[in-house]
């Protein structure tokens, strides 16, 4: 039985616990990834919510906060311009481009147009080098002789098939 003597023992567990606490290097191989303070105000572009919790600028620039105070002042001193950046300041988009369409569409149907040619393409390569060839009595006139020895040989004369033939005439009844 292998022993560790306990001083040698003591030893590794030491070292061990030290060079943890003192290394800066992490143990684990995977990356932490951020977290989102969900308690904090955020900032987004939604038609059904129209007024975000803050601001889509929230650090200003020496001109964007002369504009602000030129705010305060009456809006008719106000340029288009200058209405337009004021607003761009607090929202990125506007209602009509947050209601504009996207091109995805274009994207999902043409991967499902490739996806759908592909498995076309397969079938038929499976059909024509993996399925074996269709039986001879799948034929129609192999199904025609059938027919032809199944009434010659009067099956299910009854209420069969051989009962809906007439046989004096040669044809079906």
């Amino acid at each position: 039985m292998l022993r560790l003597p306990s001083v040698r023992l003591g030893g590794l567990v030491v070292r061990r616990a030290s060079a943890a606490l003192s290394s800066p290097v992490r143990m684990a191989s995977h990356e932490v990834s951020q977290t989102v303070d969900m308690s904090q105000p955020m900032y987004w572009d939604r038609v059904d919510t129209p007024l975000p919790d803050r601001r889509y600028k929230d650090i200003l620039t020496d001109s964007e906060k002369s504009l602000k105070q030129k705010e305060k002042g009456p809006w008719a001193q106000l340029s288009k311009e200058e209405k337009i950046a004021l607003y761009r300041m607090s929202f990125l988009q506007t209602f009509p481009e947050m209601k504009q369409r996207s091109d995805e569409w274009k994207t999902v149907m043409g991967g499902i147009f490739i996806f759908l040619g592909f498995t076309g393409l397969l079938v038929w390569w499976q059909r024509i080098h993996v399925y074996p060839q269709r039986p001879h009595t799948f034929d129609p006139e192999w199904q025609e002789k059938q027919l032809q020895r199944m009434l010659d040989m009067r099956i299910s004369p009854v209420e069969g098939i051989s009962s809906k033939w007439d046989y004096e005439k040669g044809q079906w009844k």
